[in-house]
């Protein structure tokens, strides 16, 4: 009885399987998927240079948060973040004092995208269920990236 019950428990996906397969399913269609990429990452940067903009320690706990959350899910994924999220923060020191400003138009730009992305899906965006997706957003482009390159979370 015990075998069954732990084979059973190892053969259920991972926390970070199941939450990819989820955002995954309102974003199939190749366009929205295409807007997404581009999207999502002009997002985070925005979002890292809106914080900045606020206080830099306010940028750094948001992106120490997000690393803890990304921790709980993948090796691989947290250590991807953490260079994505340096190289973000990389870009917004580039941008000076207009960070807030460059940083604000990036932000509505981007979103106003996504919203088209998922008026193309016909699908509302996964965040309007559960705020974690706009953690998952950015491993969601960040694995299917690595499934081209062959590389396994």
């Amino acid at each position: 009885m015990s075998a069954t019950i732990e084979s059973t428990a190892s053969a259920s996906p991972r926390k970070v399987d199941q939450l990819l397969a989820h955002y995954g399913e309102s974003h199939r269609n190749p366009r929205n998927e295409r807007i997404h990429f581009v999207a999502i990452p002009l997002i985070m940067l925005s979002l890292v240079g809106l914080l900045y903009a606020l206080h830099p320690w306010v940028a750094y706990a948001f992106l120490l948060a997000s690393m803890a959350y990304y921790a709980r899910l993948s090796v691989v994924f947290l250590v991807t973040m953490a260079l994505v999220s340096l190289a973000a923060l990389g870009l917004v020191l580039a941008m000076g004092e207009r960070v807030l400003v460059i940083s604000a138009a990036i932000f509505v730009a981007a979103w106003i995208a996504q919203f088209v992305g998922h008026k193309i899906e016909g699908r509302k965006p996964s965040f309007f269920e559960d705020l974690q997706y706009l953690w998952v957003g950015p491993i969601f482009v960040v694995s299917k990236l690595f499934l081209k390159l062959g590389i396994r979370w």
